[in-house]
């Protein structure tokens, strides 16, 4: 998979849990979930949850405190899915 699909995947998790569409519009790899797409802590563990069902992986702590903006999901994404 490459990492234009991985991003449009990974916009079609987020979406329902945003909270700035504005922000989601002018989407790149340097969006931050919380402070521009306004995803609170709590959602973005549903997030995760999601991401991890959707690509089929598991996503440990560490990397999940990592997890904070698009590029380092993406990442976390390539990373877990070469272990497969």
């Amino acid at each position: 998979m490459d990492r234009e699909a991985t991003l449009e995947q990974l916009k079609s998790i987020v979406r329902p849990y945003i909270q700035n569409q504005e922000a989601f519009d002018s989407l790149t790899e340097e969006t931050d979930f919380i402070n521009d797409l306004k995803i609170n802590s709590a959602n973005l563990v549903d997030v995760i949850l999601d991401i991890e069902e959707k690509f089929d992986i598991m996503i440990d702590n560490e990397s999940m405190e990592k997890m904070i903006n698009v590029k380092s999901a993406i990442g976390i994404i390539e990373t877990e899915l070469v272990k497969r």
